[in-house]
């Protein structure tokens, strides 16, 4: 019989097998569950050297899954210019201003997490950052990364003036002559790709190392890395920065590297993909690190119109435009390749956020199927912004998981200013459908993309709930029907990306054999009223049966 290492006693469990939490130990031996259950139970397990720790009542939950972030590029820009918590285009300019005089010797002043709502239109111009830096070139992408806000002087040294046309995939804001006002959109970003410094190994590892802390601290035991791209020109490899992180021992959370389908690189790319794949799994151990998934950018973002959608954007008096978004790939190209991803054994996991998009991505599964079969491929798509009533049905059916963001179903600025309005008049009652989705068998996970937002679990379980941002008491966004009950989302966080993670067998639930990986809550979630679970706070989080993060009294202070 095996002994454990540490027993968890005295507290609350929710194991994911039960529809709520049960008092209960926790048993632990070997970096895995030796036993869920009562005292009594659980004192065979025990000996004169098992670390016996008080719970005092809080809740044990299986650790939370990411399923979509991009934490080496969020930990890298909170080193740099960071924008994330400024409240209005006032603050995010005092911010810039104070970055680049506290840093006299850095070439551009890179960073990123400013907010469309704080500017008129969602565009901030380039005159606000030559007020404040006018000699040395600023890049500062959005919150959503799907923008970019510059100053003069990086538009000098990229060589685009009113001249340079918009490339297909993106487009710049002008001015009355043409000239680029500031912001940046989608692909016209890559323009400045050749004169802004890139990332160096140095700064990604340490970014990594950054996220990794912090996300610890939120309860997040695993996660997807939704953009690993390969290297080009001098950059970064990001699937060597996490091998050699794996390797060293820094990496304590489990991560599946989604590889980046180019848009521009063709068929040709598929072999380079499977040969990376198969170098990790020949490196490190799949439960740790692996990089079976391509992440396939459908379309953009609905603020910025960019999102593919069915119906066309409205303008600012409510008629129709001809613009209906981008649609990065042609939706017959598209079929093609994803059959090709699927039949070499790899994961497809899809950035569909506009409703056209949507349609695309699961036409490009069911042609999958139709000419593989059924697989293990467990693909998800990621946002579903808007979904048509008639697609809601199809992931079930194709065996495709809804990858939901749910700290967006919510009334806030960027959707009520940004983007309600330039949709049709139904537009709410479609927007995020996370309730109809469930109501079909779809099976549900659940992921934050940081840094576009905050990887707080909690923060989302709490919107997902209510469909209210934390603290608010206003009006729901779009139907009750569309609201999640707290063990729905609970699980989309654990069981639900453990099973897109292929980590099913081994976390996401908390029962005998499984990885002890796992939660301490404050207080118990499932006895809050539904307003107020945004107030729970996560005390530990343990993988492997070893405690790696335990809030301090600062942290409760604060």
């Amino acid at each position: 019989m095996a002994i454990a290492q540490t027993i968890l006693e005295n507290g609350w469990v929710y194991t994911g097998r039960d529809d709520v939490p049960r008092r209960a130990d926790l048993a632990i031996g070997d970096g895995k569950i030796l036993a869920v259950g009562a005292a009594e139970e659980l004192a065979p397990l025990a000996d004169g050297a098992t670390e016996r720790l008080d719970v005092a009542g809080k809740l044990i939950v299986p650790g939370f899954q990411d399923s979509h972030m991009h934490p080496v590029f969020a930990g890298v820009e909170l080193l740099q210019c960071d924008l994330t918590e400024v409240t209005s285009a006032d603050d995010a300019v005092d911010t810039v201003r104070r970055y680049a005089e506290e840093h006299p010797d850095e070439p551009w002043i890179l960073g990123a997490g400013w907010s469309m709502e704080h500017f008129p239109g969602g565009t901030p111009t380039r005159q606000l950052l030559d007020a404040v830096v006018p000699d040395r070139p600023v890049f500062l992408q959005n919150r959503d990364h799907h923008g970019a806000w510059v100053n003069s002087k990086a538009l000098e040294l990229a060589g685009i003036d009113a001249t340079t046309p918009d490339p297909e995939s993106g487009r710049f804001e002008r001015e009355a002559d043409g000239t680029p006002a500031g912001t940046v959109h989608e692909g016209a970003m890559d323009l400045f790709a050749s004169v802004r410094p890139g990332t160096s190994e140095e700064l990604a590892y340490a970014g990594l190392l950054k996220a990794q802390e912090l996300l610890l601290s939120q309860g997040i035991t695993a996660w997807q890395d939704a953009w690993v791209t390969m290297p080009e020109d001098g950059s970064v490899d990001l699937l060597q920065v996490y091998l050699k992180a794996a390797q060293a021992g820094d990496l304590k959370v489990r991560v599946r590297i989604c590889q980046w389908w180019d848009r521009t690189a063709g068929d040709a790319q598929l072999e380079p993909i499977l040969a990376r794949r198969e170098e990790v799994a020949q490196a490190v151990a799949p439960e740790r690190l692996t990089a079976s998934t391509v992440k396939i950018m459908v379309d953009g973002v609905a603020e910025n119109f960019t999102a593919a959608m069915h119906e066309p954007y409205r303008d600012h008096h409510g008629h129709h435009t001809d613009n209906r978004g981008i649609e990065f790939f042609d939706p017959e190209e598209m079929k093609g390749f994803v059959t090709a991803l699927d039949a070499a054994g790899m994961q497809l996991h899809f950035h569909a956020l506009g409703d056209r998009a949507v349609t695309d991505a699961l036409d490009a599964l069911e042609q999958a199927r139709a000419a593989n079969g059924a697989t293990d491929g467990r693909h998800h798509l990621a946002h579903l912004q808007l979904v048509r009533a008639e697609d809601t049905p199809r992931f079930a059916k194709l065996g495709a998981a809804a990858n939901m963001q749910a700290l967006w179903a919510c009334h806030e600025d960027q959707m009520d200013e940004l983007t309600l309005p330039f949709l049709e008049p139904d537009a709410e009652e479609r927007h995020y459908p996370f309730g109809e989705l469930a109501a079909h068998g779809t099976r549900l996970a659940a992921g934050s993309d940081w840094p576009v937002s905050t990887a707080d679990p909690l923060a989302a379980m709490h919107v997902a709930v209510n469909r209210t941002s934390p603290g608010e008491t206003g009006k729901p966004l779009g139907p009750d029907h569309q609201k999640l009950s707290l063990q729905q989302i609970l699980n989309a966080y654990t069981q639900g990306t453990a099973w897109i993670n292929h980590l099913d067998h081994l976390t996401g639930t908390l029962e005998e054999g499984r990885l002890a990986d796992f939660v301490v809550l404050d207080r118990d979630v499932f006895q809050l009223p539904a307003e107020q679970i945004h107030t729970a706070r996560v005390e530990e989080t343990w993988i492997d049966g070893t405690r790696v993060y335990r809030r301090t009294a600062q942290e409760e202070e604060a």
